[in-house]
């Protein structure tokens, strides 16, 4: 594969729901490119894309760079990845359904992207393109317009018409439409530059130029949005889409002179070649076996070797220009949004923002002493994916895996067996169900024991009360009844004990612990003695000040469209949950506050996404503890007791 200068590449990340023909347009395209000699057809198996895909097809002297992304909602990480490395987008729609979630998401998600919409099988015999276009327009305003149209004969359809084109073949009612659509566009375009607005309300012609010049601007302003129809499995329309993106959408770099600068978008641990990063090139060039500097790690590293992909397979590049994608393979340091730099010192490239987990699982190993390997694969995994977040919770003893959705978690269970070769199981999450105190208590602790030669010997007396510090710890001694020497073993006494508080076995916080009293022994005395009295103290100081069970509070930021407000508000009542305000965001959704136990909210992601759709999506965070109801205390105590 040839090296092309920055003005005849194109870097287009492919979006849209699941199953409306993302793929299936990647492989006409590489047909039409001659890159590969089969058409998707109908009846071919589509496996389904659970990662960011690259493949370059030279047409027509250009190179494109197609990044092909998953069409779940649970891979937006790759949809992100994929966004921060291209020029441009294709939206895929269906012309089969009504508008899809998927459609709505990557609308969303590339509001500042130039792109173009491609509504696809509209041979189908299901096609409703004039309801699926109105659908679009309806709901993104008159923006999104025409340039290529269907043409039908008695339902059945025939061929495509560039607006721009002669339309004397043109039947009357085709002809209306194709003139109607063009008169639209046309007022988009004008609207782009002042000179070229004159000429269109002077009533003179708008020349090829204009229309280039102001479908560029429109385009990459995002004040118009090309719409291309065709069918994939027929290959309708790929040609259409080649030329308008080599056309109308012209990326804009740094001189290609400057020194070399690009950002890691994508990395991979492949079993067999090791690490992959994905490198788009954002200034100057790089050649293989050449030293830059990652400037987030700041680190020197050599890049050995640049491949692309071509059929699967990686093929060497001497050079890559700006503009281009790379693959840098066996670079340890690299990681999804590094800036890598000729230069020791600069300016790192806009940081990546990727979406927080929505849901979190407790994964264990099937195979005891498989802990290590289990972490080992979740650390390159997340490497390779930073939606991805996972810890050890030290109060439920659980290792937790967080993700964007079921689908999302399962597929990282597979993967760890696939490529790391262990059997790992899902668990539910325990609570971190904590214990306090309510009230008061002023209790004595006494350990005494003879047993032939020195005995033990500590007494102490304490006062509990509630603290709003996780603990404190004070003593009030007269006159040394407890020596200065074992103070510390009382206090290590009592934090020991509150480990595990004497409710349910949760450890117990906030409280505070006043020593005040206590007596001792010459010979029989010792730190472990006075340990000793601390814990007996402790638990008969809390059963006597009125222990309380205390659960975790999550504050929840959620984002929904208008129309399901209902159904959320009520949802979160449901759950014990309060209601703490809403707002408007910038985007026309509704913004709800809330606060609900975390008990109530580990598998929140699976039923908002069933309320809403798959419109709605959520942040949450702990707040704060808080007493638990007491019939609902009851039953977590039994069940913790009898466990």
């Amino acid at each position: 594969m040839k090296i092309y200068d920055n003005s005849r590449l194109r870097n287009i990340a492919v979006l849209g729901h699941s199953g409306c023909g993302k793929t299936n347009l990647i492989e006409a395209i590489a047909y039409t490119s001659s890159l590969t000699n089969k058409i998707p057809r109908p009846t071919d198996k589509v496996n389904m894309t659970y990662s960011m895909g690259l493949i370059p097809v030279e047409y027509n002297d250009y190179k494109y760079n197609l990044l092909d992304t998953p069409g779940y909602f649970d891979f937006s990480g790759e949809v992100i990845s994929s966004l921060s490395a291209s020029d441009a987008a294709i939206i895929v729609v269906d012309a089969t359904t009504d508008i899809q979630v998927g459609t709505e998401k990557s609308l969303e998600l590339t509001e500042s992207v130039p792109k173009i919409m491609f509504i696809n099988k509209i041979d189908n015999e299901k096609a409703r393109y004039k309801d699926t276009l109105g659908m679009l327009r309806e709901k993104y305003g008159n923006k999104v317009v025409p340039m290529i149209i269907p043409i039908y004969k008695d339902k059945q359809f025939v061929k495509l018409h560039n607006i721009f084109e002669n339309m004397d073949g043109l039947d009357g009612e085709f002809k209306d439409e194709a003139m109607s659509v063009k008169e639209a566009l046309m007022e988009l375009i004008a609207e782009t530059d002042d000179e070229i607005l004159d000429k269109y309300f002077s009533g003179e012609e708008l020349s090829p130029e204009d229309i280039q010049k102001g479908l560029i601007s429109g385009i990459q302003r995002g004040d118009i949005i090309p719409v291309i129809c065709g069918s994939t499995v027929n290959n309708v329309g790929t040609i259409e889409i080649l030329e308008t993106v080599s056309k109308y959408l012209e990326p804009k770099y740094s001189d290609e002179a400057s020194d070399f600068k690009g950002m890691i978008f994508k990395t991979i641990v492949d079993p067999f070649i090791g690490k992959m990063s994905y490198l788009k090139v954002t200034q100057g060039e790089v050649s293989k076996d050449t030293d830059i500097f990652n400037i987030n790690k700041d680190l020197k590293e050599k890049i050995s070797n640049l491949y692309t992909m071509k059929n699967n397979e990686l093929i060497e590049m001497n050079k890559v220009k700006c503009g281009d994608i790379a693959i840098v393979t066996k670079v340890n340091s690299f990681q999804t949004g590094d800036t890598l730099s000729f230069k020791k010192v600069d300016n790192t490239i806009n940081e990546l923002s990727f979406p927080k987990p929505q849901i979190y699982f407790a994964i264990t190993p099937k195979n005891k002493g498989d802990e290590e390997k289990v972490g080992a694969a979740l650390n390159k995994i997340a490497e390779e994916d930073p939606t991805i977040n996972w810890y050890r919770n030290s109060e439920t003893k659980q290792a937790l895996i967080g993700g964007q959705g079921e689908l999302h978690i399962n597929t990282i269970k597979n993967k760890i067996k696939d490529k790391f070769g262990v059997d790992v199981e899902l668990d539910d999450l325990k609570v971190a169900y904590r214990e306090t105190i309510r009230g008061s208590s002023d209790v004595q602790g006494k350990h005494k024991k003879q047993s032939g030669g020195h005995g033990q010997y500590g007494d102490v007396k304490i006062k509990f009360e509630r603290s709003k510090n996780d603990f404190e710890f004070a003593e009030a001694i007269f006159g040394g009844s407890v020596p200065k020497q074992y103070i510390p073993a009382v206090e290590k006494g009592l934090k020991d004990s509150m480990l595990k508080g004497v409710l349910a076995g949760f450890p117990v916080t906030n409280i505070k612990a006043t020593l005040y009293d206590g007596s001792y022994h010459d010979v029989d005395s010792s730190e472990m003695a006075f340990k000793m009295a601390a814990s007996a103290a402790f638990k008969k100081g809390i059963e006597e000040a009125h222990p309380i069970l205390l659960e975790p509070i999550m504050k929840l930021k959620i984002i929904i469209p208008e129309e399901y407000m209902g159904d959320v508000m009520g949802d979160i009542n449901k759950r014990r949950g309060k209601i703490l305000g809403m707002e408007p965001d910038d985007k026309g959704k509704q913004v709800i506050y809330a606060q609900a136990p975390q008990a109530e909210t580990f598998k929140y992601a699976i039923d908002l996404r069933s309320m809403t759709q798959g419109r709605g999506y959520f942040e949450m965070e702990l707040e704060r503890y808080e007493e638990v109801p007491q019939q609902i205390a009851q039953r977590i105590i039994s069940e913790a007791n009898s466990k």
